[in-house]
């Protein structure tokens, strides 16, 4: 008979394969990352404090195995290749064309907001779900899932913004700077 930890991981399966197939952008190597996972959570069992969020905590170990593995190979991942499946539908060579261009948007992407877009939209995870499987704030979560919509938004209707940057400092630099100017002018003595 299989004890509650066997089946909270059976359960979790399918939204495991949706994050490493973001992660990993290829069928074989998300199918793979996942076992990995699987192994290093059934080593681990003991370590897990029943009543805490099972999702969030196989979450962050995925995540975690998807660095490592990373870091060891030390090569880059080429996101640019779409697995066919993951859009496939039964629609007009139009819808076929939206789906690709889709695609494509999603892959340019940085990786944590594509991270925490498909977290969000096509697993249904919370913000402070997403927030403790990616190790970051929930604020930093909805921020990530907010740009990445709004990007996919302005590539999707034509414009032709540059690729945003993965949590860098925006504009605040600039921001900060203008404030200090307006001040000196205000007070030119300060």
């Amino acid at each position: 008979m299989p004890n509650e930890f066997h089946s909270q991981l059976v359960a979790l399966l399918p939204r495991l394969r949706v994050q490493a197939l973001a992660l990993t952008r290829n069928r074989a190597a998300a199918e793979d990352l996942v076992q990995d996972a699987v192994a290093n959570a059934l080593a681990a069992q003991d370590s897990f404090t029943p009543g805490t969020n099972f999702a969030a905590w196989m979450h962050r170990i995925l995540r975690n195995r998807f660095i490592s593995t990373l870091r060891k190979q030390r090569d880059t991942t080429d996101i640019e290749d779409l697995p066919q499946g993951a859009f496939a539908v039964a629609a007009t060579h139009e819808d076929r064309l939206v789906l690709k261009e889709l695609g494509r948007a999603v892959n340019k992407l940085p990786v944590d907001q594509r991270e925490a877009l498909f977290m969000v939209v096509l697993q249904g995870l919370s913000y402070e779900e997403v927030a403790a499987a990616t190790g970051c704030a929930v604020g930093t979560a909805k921020s990530r899932v907010f740009r990445a919509r709004r990007q996919l938004q302005a590539w999707l209707m034509g414009e032709d913004r540059p690729a945003p940057r993965s949590d860098a400092p925006r504009a605040e630099a600039s921001r900060d700077k203008d404030r200090s100017a307006r001040l000196g002018e205000a007070f030119p003595g300060a």
